[in-house]
């Protein structure tokens, strides 16, 4: 009796080293290409001194700073704007625009950026239009002229403000309505009642946005590549792959991942001080929208057409005209593989990033360890961190591990399945982890303490509990994880087999050839994929709940 409950402790403490070991393993490979470039560049004072002084640096900080700025100040209105108006207000199609206005995240700022280029372009289609309707020469004068840095700023905001647009109305929606009638017993207008209640009580889900958004933004590589901006992003690539210089492209990957910890550090703070800004379930009422009549109403739906309509239908038909009129670019079965390679990843990758996150996160629930929740709350960090730093990172660790060990594992990790499986598990590590990790703060502990007292294991509490209650959230993380890779440019242009393409890569690759109209099918695609993937998201999981 004595021997088997000895056998059943032992059994069970090997079983706790087990995952906790392989846990902070997973945390540890996620880690070691982003400190692996941290660390080395505290090394060679000399040469960093050297750099510091170099005019192409002041250049890509100069570039990132404007665009940043620009971004920031035009999303925050874009954003605060349209979700005040979908949530306080009840006017033609509100319901419809609280929900459509998120199809813009299925508009990578690239694919925009191609858009907002031919439209605008000597002779394009803007300037046709404008012809048929007066003449060529007011044409001239009227068009605006959208250089590299307004299109750049353009595409940005109009395909990024909705992080704000979400965590905002989530807000708005979750604030009390105690708090906006006491504004108005007190005589406050609804001017007052605005800037004094309800936007300082959404000021940390605003701060989260902003902080995406800026993540985003100095992360971005296809936009700014397209109109020939040098920001820190295009002079890692080019660093690397044109000039075959690692060294400079580490150098540069530490300064962007330098300015975007600021951003990190807001966002990590702004989301522990949220939930002193939501009130408690009890004082929650459902809001008294206002309905807004006659001009006022139609303003109402003018405005949130007008963002609806640039921010997704504008590039959405764009890409339409041209795939009907510029269809002899491809054939139907290069169509074929490049849904099937797409396909091939999202799977390959999501159900990987899945397992990964679902296996850290249940160590995590069954053992409280403080230095397992160390290690992975900083395997999470990989979302900030931009895909063309990720990938000079890994490149760097692989190169240095070969030299040191005198091995040839190049070939596994560097234009393989396996190591853009790897690119994106960084990268996307955190959509899945913290999906996971909000259901299981959800899940008392005593269900688990109870199911141990009746004779479980802790496998099949894993099995007969947890499981059932992630399997929807399992769902949410997979059609997340399947947008993000359907968009990702960098990691999947660095790192992807030879000949391996995506939709990505192939509308990158004919945009930079100066064939815009042969980018159009493969963007088609990423945007009807990515609406549809949304859609489903809308459908199942983000429906407005208190």
């Amino acid at each position: 009796m004595e021997l088997s409950f000895f056998n059943k402790a032992h059994k069970t403490k090997l079983f706790d080293q087990s995952i906790k070991l392989s846990a902070v393993v997973i945390s540890l490979i996620l880690l070691a290409p982003i400190f692996f470039i941290v660390m080395g560049n505290f090394s060679g004072t000399k040469e960093y001194l050297n750099f510091l002084s170099n005019s192409d640096l002041t250049e890509y900080t100069k570039n990132s700073f404007v665009i940043l700025s620009a971004v920031l100040t035009i999303t925050l209105v874009i954003g605060i704007s349209s979700a005040y108006i979908v949530t306080f207000f009840i006017f033609p199609f509100s319901n419809f625009f609280k929900y459509s206005l998120l199809l813009s995240f299925a508009i990578p700022p690239y694919i925009y950026a191609y858009t907002l280029s031919a439209f605008f372009e000597d002779y394009g289609i803007a300037f046709s239009i404008l012809s048929a309707l007066i003449s060529e020469e007011l044409a001239n004068k009227i068009l605006p002229n959208i250089g590299p840095l307004l299109g750049s700023v353009i595409s940005l905001s109009l395909t990024l403000f909705g992080y704000i647009f979400i965590l905002t109305r989530s807000a708005f929606i979750n604030q009390s309505r105690n708090h906006i009638e006491v504004g108005k017993s007190l005589g406050f207008s609804n001017y007052d009642i605005f800037f004094k209640v309800i936007l300082p009580s959404a000021r940390p889900a605003i701060f989260i946005g902003l902080s995406l958004v800026g993540m985003e933004t100095l992360a971005d590589f296809g936009t700014v590549t397209f109109f020939g901006i040098s920001t820190f992003t295009t002079g890692i690539y080019n660093s690397w792959f044109i000039f075959d210089d690692l060294k400079t492209a580490n150098f540069l990957s530490f300064f962007l991942l330098f300015f975007i910890l600021f951003f990190f550090v807001i966002e990590s703070y702004s989301r522990k001080n949220i939930r002193f800004h939501n009130p408690s379930n009890s004082s929650k009422e459902e809001i008294r929208k206002i309905t807004l009549n006659h001009s006022k109403g139609l303003l109402a739906f003018l405005f949130c057409f007008f963002i609806f309509f640039i921010s997704f239908l504008f590039p959405l038909f764009q890409m339409m005209y041209w795939s009907i009129n510029f269809n002899d670019f491809f054939q139907f079965s290069e169509i074929i593989k490049l849904n099937v390679n797409s396909i091939k990843l999202i799977f390959l990758a999501s159900i990987t990033i899945i397992l990964l996150s679902f296996f850290v996160n249940f160590g995590i629930r069954i053992l409280d360890s403080k230095f397992l929740k160390f290690f992975s709350s900083l395997s999470i960090s990989g979302y900030a961190i931009p895909g063309i730093v990720i990938s000079v990172a890994i490149i760097s660790l692989i190169s240095s591990v070969d030299e040191f060990l005198n091995t040839n594992m190049k070939n596994y990790f560097i234009g393989s399945l396996l190591g853009l499986v790897f690119g994106y598990c960084i990268r996307f590590y955190s959509i899945s982890f913290n999906t996971i990790k909000t259901v299981y703060l959800k899940i008392n502990k005593s269900i688990d303490e109870s199911a141990l007292l009746l004779g479980f294991n802790k496998f099949k509490v894993l099995k007969n509990i947890h499981f059932p209650i992630l399997k929807k959230n399992f769902a949410f993380a997979f059609i997340l994880i399947s947008i993000e890779i359907i968009k990702e440019l960098p990691i999947t242009l660095i790192l992807r087999p030879f000949n391996f393409e995506t939709f990505s890569t192939k509308a990158f690759n004919m945009a930079s050839s100066d064939l815009i109209e042969g980018a159009a099918i493969p963007s088609l695609f990423i945007i009807l994929w990515s609406s549809l993937l949304i859609i489903l998201s809308i459908k199942f999981f983000l429906r407005d709940q208190k």
